[in-house]
């Protein structure tokens, strides 16, 4: 099991806690199916509905809600005093994302993060991607306009001319959520141990309205090798991670990159934490490449790198089975923040 960090960074739970709950949500979950099989009589309709809302997965769904305005605490916006700021190097790369564009490259700037380093790059959009970038171009660090050969290339070359001891990208149809850098930077700070960090996920339409949320349990390294759900836009590492990993991403995928590069930051010895915060808005639309692509090009990927994780061609039963206690914890930690227990 990997190492957890206190509380108050990782809303950990005692490992014997955390397992029994987490079976105790998979016990539910068998149960109320085997009700739902034999018929209902064995129990009442309307507990049968409460239980069911309750013990019913979340991650990895990509609605939970009807969309209502995204809101946070106001200790989100709290600043962290320090004497020296490490500089962040964040990376946007679009092409044909005018829709998004502007909203995401605010939400990052708007953080004024001192010591923030911020490169867009833009495959030659055809859209209104330029006429926006111009409006940002005295506050974003260098602004690219280049044909690439897609997302992974687009990312390495703007990674080349960066220089923070922080890394991430912002994808440009996603946004960053208040008070992300300053929370990154403090964290990276204190803990010299942790070369990675993640958090949990918020789902955004649209319009920019929420429309659900994935809560996380902390890292397993275990999971990592049988599926990715770490969300990749509140994805922030050590830039000696990177050099040590190879120094760039890899361009033959366009789906799985960040599972691929997770993965072989792993092998590098990388230490992973999951902190209990909300970092990024991953947005929800109908053009996006994780539901345009998932059962295409998408499935290829992860194929490929099942079968090179375990030496054989892996199916998505045995995927499923692998995961499912995660998935009970996952249902856990959400019960628990959703009724106040778990602070994020």
């Amino acid at each position: 099991m990997s190492k957890r960090e206190p509380y108050s960074d990782d809303g950990y739970l005692h490992p014997f806690l955390g397992l029994l709950l987490a079976g105790s949500v998979y016990a539910g979950r068998r149960l109320i199916a085997s009700f739902q099989r034999n018929g209902q009589d064995r129990i009442n309709p309307e507990i049968s509905s409460i239980l069911t809302r309750w013990l019913r997965p979340r991650l990895g769904q990509l609605h939970h809600h009807k969309p209502v305005p995204l809101r946070f605490p106001n200790f989100y916006y709290e600043k962290r005093s320090r004497s020296n700021n490490p500089k962040i190097s964040l990376v946007t790369p679009s092409l044909n994302q005018g829709r998004f564009l502007a909203a995401a490259c605010e939400s990052v700037l708007s953080q004024n993060y001192p010591a923030l380093e911020y490169i867009v790059r833009d495959g030659k959009s055809s859209d209104e991607s330029h006429t926006i970038l111009r409006r940002f171009e005295d506050r974003i660090t260098a602004i690219r306009i280049a044909e690439d050969s897609g997302q992974a290339h687009a990312l390495n070359l703007g990674f080349s001319e960066s220089t923070g001891d922080i890394m991430g990208w912002l994808n440009a149809d996603d946004i960053l959520l208040p008070g992300s850098l300053d929370y990154v930077a403090d964290f990276f700070s204190r803990r010299r141990d942790v070369d990675l960090i993640y958090g949990h996920r918020v789902l955004i339409d649209e319009c920019g309205r929420e429309i659900g949320r994935w809560i996380l349990p902390p890292f397993d390294d275990d999971i990592l090798r049988w599926a990715d759900y770490v969300p990749q836009e509140t994805m922030f590492w050590r830039r000696s991670l990177w050099e040590k990993a190879g120094g760039a991403l890899d361009e033959r995928f366009a789906y799985a990159l960040d599972w691929e590069l997770l993965l072989r930051f792993m092998r590098h010895g990388a230490r992973f934490r999951r902190v209990s915060r909300f970092l990024g808005g991953f947005r929800v639309h109908a053009l996006q490449k994780t539901q345009a692509h998932a059962s295409t090009s998408g499935a290829a990927e992860i194929g490929l790198i099942l079968e090179k994780l375990h030496g054989r061609k892996v199916s998505l039963d045995e995927v499923s089975s692998r995961t499912k206690l995660y998935f009970a914890r996952s249902t856990m930690y959400d019960a628990l923040y959703r009724l106040g227990v778990l602070r994020a």
